[in-house]
């Protein structure tokens, strides 16, 4: 699957009430209700023209939600704002036939998808959307001044409307507005909020902050019977991003009698490092604390906050286990830590994986141990230590330059400090950076102990990799090593499962133990042929499988879905697939940019028999929620999505050019000669390693594997020469 959005730029640029579909668009945000009926609201902001018709778009200037700019080149004009001088294009300076003959919707924001553009939705009225009869209608009226200032009075609108339609919820940051309509609306019918803007900021009619309004609750209750209130009133956020303790804002309010709404909440931008960009758990510290809970959300993402309060809110640590997917860790829970430590692993199995693993690699002195690469500058701060002088090219092992295990003695590799994955760098999405170097490594028969003594794991997954290049170039022979410290580990309760990318390891083990088998397929693949499954099954037990082979993309966007889970299953193969991120930018714009959405899709659309991901909590947590096997009466929000249907809304010239399909997975793909018999080499001072290139494989595989016995070649061309002399 392709991972490339827009801009790093973009996505930390302030964001207006988008959401990531046109239709979203025209009901822009969504207000969810903490309550018995879980409501959810449509949220509108208005705007107003020369003819006094309310058009909706979510901010002042209509160029951030429309392609008004493109229409009407010269009409940009320059108004005060509240005191601040502001250009752009303003609804007062058209009439409502020149915004719905000429103007559509646009994508305002830059770091969502702009392919349904090409729909052309026109501007709406309120009367539109409360002709969709939703559960309810939020009006935000956010510059009434302004349109006073120009003789439009929002006023005189609201009160005519409120006599034609119900209007739940009314909200503004001024407080004259809502004053003016307070004893004019029918409070048993609709409810006024009075909107917080930023702390600093000023309130127009009592030129006080914000903030200081927010110490004040029982003058807000004068003429309000809620409050809308940005996250950060609330839970306040410490320069580095870490939360503070919260605040008691909401219970202040409550205790005035005030309903308190909470604000400013969008999957697809960064948000506290403690919520480990899992936006379900965000939600959940503002409605499950065991402090306090706000009374509703304001939700790009509707979706995600409706899950949240009635499928995973209030769920005991103990509570059981409602789907028997497992949860197996990526380097442990190295999306918080770095991967294959200590802390890695301990806190992997605090958040409830059901299957912690251990990548193998080895060291100079034959030492097998934990680590995602076998390259040190992945995952350690080796170039910045003693051993930089230890890099070399190895063409078999990387496209450049590394600083390799087996040039290092277990004991030097000891004393390296871990440094923690940023695979979304480059969208300047960095993980948990105050604990970026925490924890130590372990070797293999560490973490044979840890699991040992851990009750709550069903199973350790030791991967072995580059086993060819190991034996025959470095004579490490790693097999054997695992094998050896599984011996000395003893009788272990949980299942032991060795995964490899190559099949001539995997039949190793079949022939030395009875380890449960995992075969990894490194490619992403459409199919795969009967024959080849049935060759899988002389040598595995499960395989691995990317996420695209099972819903494969163009552009970010589900195409459809494939046959692998099912054929494979059906053979009698458990099917787990990776790696399962929480970052936004890891998933197909499908998926809402919540995680919790794309787990969901896998395991209840696809029938995935597990999931290997880099934060478990997410996915551990995920199979105790409560909106599982429901069957007719699963809630809309916990359905699994419908690959391609967002395609499907994307008008013909904005689709994505058509891709190449994914090859399908062959005999030869699999089929490999057995690993070459190499004792282990005597450690030596110098470096290992090298430079030279090794003979290419002779089996046929497609994937980077194990090639056949290049020693006894090398044995008969050393034996010929002798002869010759």
């Amino acid at each position: 699957m392709s991972r490339r959005r827009d801009s790093p730029a973009a996505m930390t640029s302030p964001r207006a009430f988008n959401s990531l579909m046109i239709e979203f668009l025209l009901l822009l945000s969504v207000v969810t209700l903490v309550s018995a009926q879980r409501s959810t609201s449509r949220w509108q902001t208005l705007s107003v023209n020369q003819r006094w018709n309310r058009d909706l778009c979510s901010d002042l200037r209509l160029e951030n939600s429309t392609d008004i700019n493109l229409v009407f080149e010269n009409k940009r004009q320059t108004y005060l704002v509240n005191g601040v001088p502001t250009q752009g294009w303003f609804s007062v300076d058209f009439t409502f036939n020149d915004l719905v003959s000429s103007v559509v919707y646009t994508q305002g924001v830059y770091s969502r998808s702009n392919k349904f553009d090409g729909n052309l939705f026109p501007i709406q009225t309120v009367e539109n959307v409360t002709a969709l009869k939703p559960l309810g209608t939020w009006l935000n009226v956010q510059h009434d001044a302004f349109f006073t200032q120009h003789n439009l009075s929002m006023r005189k609108y609201i009160l005519a409307l409120s006599r034609k339609v119900i209007i739940n919820y009314i909200s503004s940051p001024e407080l004259a507005f809502l004053g003016s309509i307070a004893a004019r609306v029918n409070t048993n019918v609709t409810k006024l909020v009075f909107r917080f803007l930023e702390p600093d900021d000023f309130e127009p009619l009592t030129n006080q902050t914000y903030g200081s309004l927010s110490k004040n609750l029982t003058f807000i209750k004068t003429f309000a019977s809620g409050i809308l209130i940005p996250k950060d009133y609330i839970w306040p956020v410490d320069p580095t991003s870490y939360l503070q303790s919260h605040t008691s804002v909401v219970l202040d309010a409550h205790k005035a009698g005030l309903e308190v709404f909470a604000s400013e909440f969008y999957n697809d931008v960064p948000f506290s490092f403690n919520y480990s960009y899992d936006p379900v758990s965000e939600y959940l510290s503002f409605i499950d604390n065991g402090d306090f809970s706000v009374d509703g959300v304001l939700s790009d993402f509707p979706i995600t906050p409706s899950a949240a309060i009635v499928c995973f809110s209030h769920i005991g640590k103990n509570a059981s286990k409602r789907s028997n997917v497992l949860v197996i860790s990526k380097n442990g829970a190295s999306g918080d830590y770095p991967g294959c430590t200590d802390k890695a692993y301990q806190n992997a199995i605090l958040d409830g994986a059901d299957v912690i693993d251990c990548p193998v690699q080895m060291s100079k002195d034959g030492i097998p141990f934990c680590l995602g690469s076998i390259n040190l500058i992945d995952s350690t701060t080796v170039a910045q230590s003693p051993y930089s002088n230890l890099s070399e090219i190895i063409p078999e092992l990387s496209g450049g330059s590394g600083i390799y295990t087996f040039s290092l003695t277990w004991n030097q590799i000891q004393t390296l400090t871990p440094a923690i994955a940023s695979p979304y760098a480059k969208y300047e999405l960095s993980r948990n950076p105050k604990f970026r170097n925490d924890g130590k490594f372990l070797s293999l028969s560490d973490f044979l102990a840890l699991a040992k003594n851990t009750s709550s794991l069903s199973g350790v997954l030791i991967s072995i990799e580059n086993a060819f290049y190991l034996i025959e170039k470095q004579k490490l022979p790693v097999t054997d090593a695992v094998l050896e410290a599984l011996s000395k580990a003893g009788q272990i309760a949980t299942e032991v499962m060795i995964q490899s990318t190559n099949s001539s390891v995997l039949m190793k083990f079949k022939e030395k133990s009875n380890f449960k088998r995992v075969y990894k397929v490194d490619e992403n693949i459409r199919d795969a042929l009967d024959a080849t499954i049935k060759d899988i099954k002389t040598f595995a037990d499960s395989v691995v499988i990317s996420k695209s082979s099972v819903y494969p993309d163009n552009a970010l966007f589900l195409t459809g879905v494939t046959n692998v889970v099912p054929r494979l299953s059906s053979a009698g193969l458990a099917v787990y697939v990776e790696t399962f991120s929480n970052e936004f930018v890891s998933q197909a714009w499908d998926f809402f940019s919540d995680a919790n959405v794309e787990v969901n899709s896998y395991v209840m659309g696809a029938n995935v028999s597990g999931v290997i991901t880099d934060f478990p909590r997410t996915s551990a947590r995920y199979k105790k929620n409560r909106c599982l096997n429901l069957g007719n009466s699963t809630p809309p929000y916990m359905a699994s999505v419908q690959p391609g249907s967002l395609m499907q809304l994307i008008t013909r010239e904005n689709l994505p050019p058509a891709e190449a399909p994914n090859p399908v997975l062959t005999e030869n793909d699999v089929t490999e000669s057995p690993l070459p018999s190499v004792p282990a080499r005597v450690p030596s001072s110098s470096p290992g390693g090298g430079t030279t290139q090794a003979a290419p494989p002779g089996a046929p595989n497609r994937q980077p594997k194990i090639a056949a016995c290049f020693f006894l070649t090398n044995l008969a061309i050393l034996l010929t020469v002798f002869l010759l002399l």
